[in-house]
């Protein structure tokens, strides 16, 4: 019977029937909902029609409170620094539930899809294993790829800067070297510098120094030509001309190129250990487990990845925003 009372209530938000309750309920209804749905998975073969239906009706509750969340943030109702963070916190939770409910419900396979609860359950008991892949994936050879890919990059690009024929020469081998895929240049990397942490670094530099090039090239060209006849009216040098023009002109290029190698570092140096690794390290526990079909270990090690990459990537743009505050693009978003 509750099954049903949720079902019809989702139908009538399918069809776009605004209830007359303040946004807010509809979040408790959808959790009611979803602890509902959870707690009669075991019964659920004998009301079919009606589980699914409530599970469209925890989801359309869901998405009405996200939208009227995002509605009310943007009138100001509320506030948009404390409710912001509840949308996709919300948005990613019920993607959970689909999940969860979906695989029980629907007696998918676990060698295909593994429900949440089983992932989080492997994941826990499997801790001490995670830590090791983790510290020797990105630990290791992430965070020392990732500092000496961008930091050579960055370094080469202000020498591009001050050489008309590094940049005509330079720069269209970067985009052509961008181009090589990672399962090429991995195994060779792995000849070069040996089966640990230093052939994943290495495969890691490849990747993150060419997008770090390029933006930084592209960024310190963005100060405009009456800016630079500014700073020559003051008799400024290239350096100081660099330090107090160009490179904050840059900036917003440069935490650009930041973030979109913090996701390549991490990517690159999975795939590597792919071809060549000690016994450890996220790559070489996904393509093993694989082969063994300890399918919730290979999710757990993908999870423990995809948090590691978005803490990785938060943390830049938390700097990026403490550093350009005073670009119109950062002052636009706080608006």
């Amino acid at each position: 019977m509750l099954l049903l009372l949720f079902a019809a209530l989702g139908a009538l938000s399918l069809l776009r029937f605004r209830l007359a309750l303040p946004f807010w309920l509809d979040g408790p209804v959808s959790l009611l909902g979803a602890i509902a749905l959870l707690a009669t998975l075991p019964v659920y073969p004998s009301e079919p029609l009606f589980f699914w239906l409530a599970l469209l009706a925890c989801w359309s509750f869901a998405w009405l409170f996200v939208e009227r969340l995002s509605q009310a943030i943007r009138a100001r109702q509320v506030s948009g620094e404390i409710f912001g963070l509840l949308i996709p916190i919300v948005f990613g939770l019920a993607l959970l539930l689909i999940w969860e409910v979906v695989t029980r419900g629907a007696n998918v396979p676990q060698v295909l899809l593994p429900p949440p609860s089983q992932i989080w359950a492997r994941l826990t008991d499997s801790v001490p294993t995670l830590v090791a892949d983790f510290q020797q994936t990105f630990l290791k050879a992430v965070l020392a790829g990732y500092a000496m890919g961008c930091a050579s990059g960055f370094v080469v690009a202000i020498l591009v800067d001050r050489s008309p024929f590094l940049k005509a020469g330079l720069l269209p081998i970067g985009n052509f070297v961008s181009a090589l895929p990672i399962i090429g240049i991995a195994p060779i990397m792995v000849m070069w510098f040996g089966f640990d942490w230093q052939s994943k670094a290495a495969v890691v530099v490849a990747m993150t120094f060419f997008p770090m090039l390029v933006n930084t090239v592209a960024g310190l060209n963005q100060a405009s030509v009456i800016e630079r006849d500014l700073m020559r009216t003051y008799a400024a040098s290239y350096s100081q001309t660099l330090l107090k023009l160009r490179l904050p002109a840059a900036a917003p290029f440069i935490f650009n190129a930041l973030k979109i190698n913090s996701t390549l570092a991490l990517i690159g140096a999975i795939v590597a250990e792919f071809f060549g690794t000690p016994i450890v390290g996220m790559g070489f526990r996904i393509s093993t487990e694989v082969g063994r079909l300890n399918i919730d270990l290979v999710w757990a090690e993908i999870a423990v990845a995809a948090v590691a990459g978005s803490a990785f990537y938060g943390v830049i743009a938390l700097i990026e925003r403490a550093v350009t505050f005073w670009h119109p693009s950062v002052r636009g978003g706080r608006a």
